[in-house]
């Protein structure tokens, strides 16, 4: 096992060890999946019933989803790493507490460290808010932006939730179009970054890297 893969699996074990609020007494912690080499993470809001039977993220309904879009840019699940804001279930499927996705935050940050991706891939207004906080999914989703985040330089992209598409065809509609525009910047940017980005921890300037024609 490589540092980095050791990295992870400390993560994890971590993720499972966890009592810093109590979404811990839910069926399996879900701490995320992937290669530790993936130039791309996508990041969802927390896991859902199937997801915490099973220990693993996007395998309910808008899992299949998630892999049927990204099947659409030649993409499979092995290619990227998948993740959430939260690591555990809350109960309901209710929306996370600020104080759980502050408990949760310090793994994912240390994920993304250790990964080191070129994309991060936001799904849903959680983890917009954690990266460009105070804009609106509806008004951002398919744009990519430069930012520095960790300590690293890095692209945003910004998607609906694959749920949220299952609920409503216009979203789903947005969702693949931008899935379709994702993989075009995929292969433009070919592992190196534009130049110039946005702090995270400001609040972020109004700046679009423009998609190939």
């Amino acid at each position: 096992m490589t540092k980095s893969k050791a990295a992870l699996k400390k993560i994890a074990d971590q993720v499972e060890a966890c009592r810093a609020c109590s979404l811990w007494r839910c069926p399996k912690a879900v701490a995320g999946e992937g290669p530790v080499d993936a130039r791309v993470i996508f990041i969802g809001e927390a896991p859902g019933y199937h997801e915490s039977v099973q220990g693993r993220p996007f395998v309910g309904a808008a899992g299949r989803l998630l892999d049927q879009l990204l099947e659409s840019i030649n993409l499979k699940r092995a290619d990227v790493f998948i993740g959430n804001m939260i690591k555990h279930r809350p109960p309901n499927n209710r929306d996370p507490l600020p104080q759980e996705v502050e408990a949760c935050r310090p793994f994912l940050d240390q994920q993304i460290k250790v990964i080191k991706p070129e994309v991060i891939v936001t799904l849903g207004r959680f983890s917009l808010g954690k990266f460009l906080p105070g804009q609106y999914i509806s008004q951002v989703h398919g744009q990519a932006r430069r930012i520095s985040c960790l300590g690293l330089k890095l692209v945003l992209f910004p998607l609906y939730h694959p749920a949220a598409g299952l609920r409503n065809g216009q979203i789903l509609s947005s969702l693949k179009a931008d899935f379709i525009n994702l993989g075009r910047f995929l292969r433009t940017i070919e592992g190196s970054l534009p130049e110039g980005d946005i702090e995270v921890s400001e609040k972020p300037k109004e700046e679009q890297l423009s998609l190939v024609d």
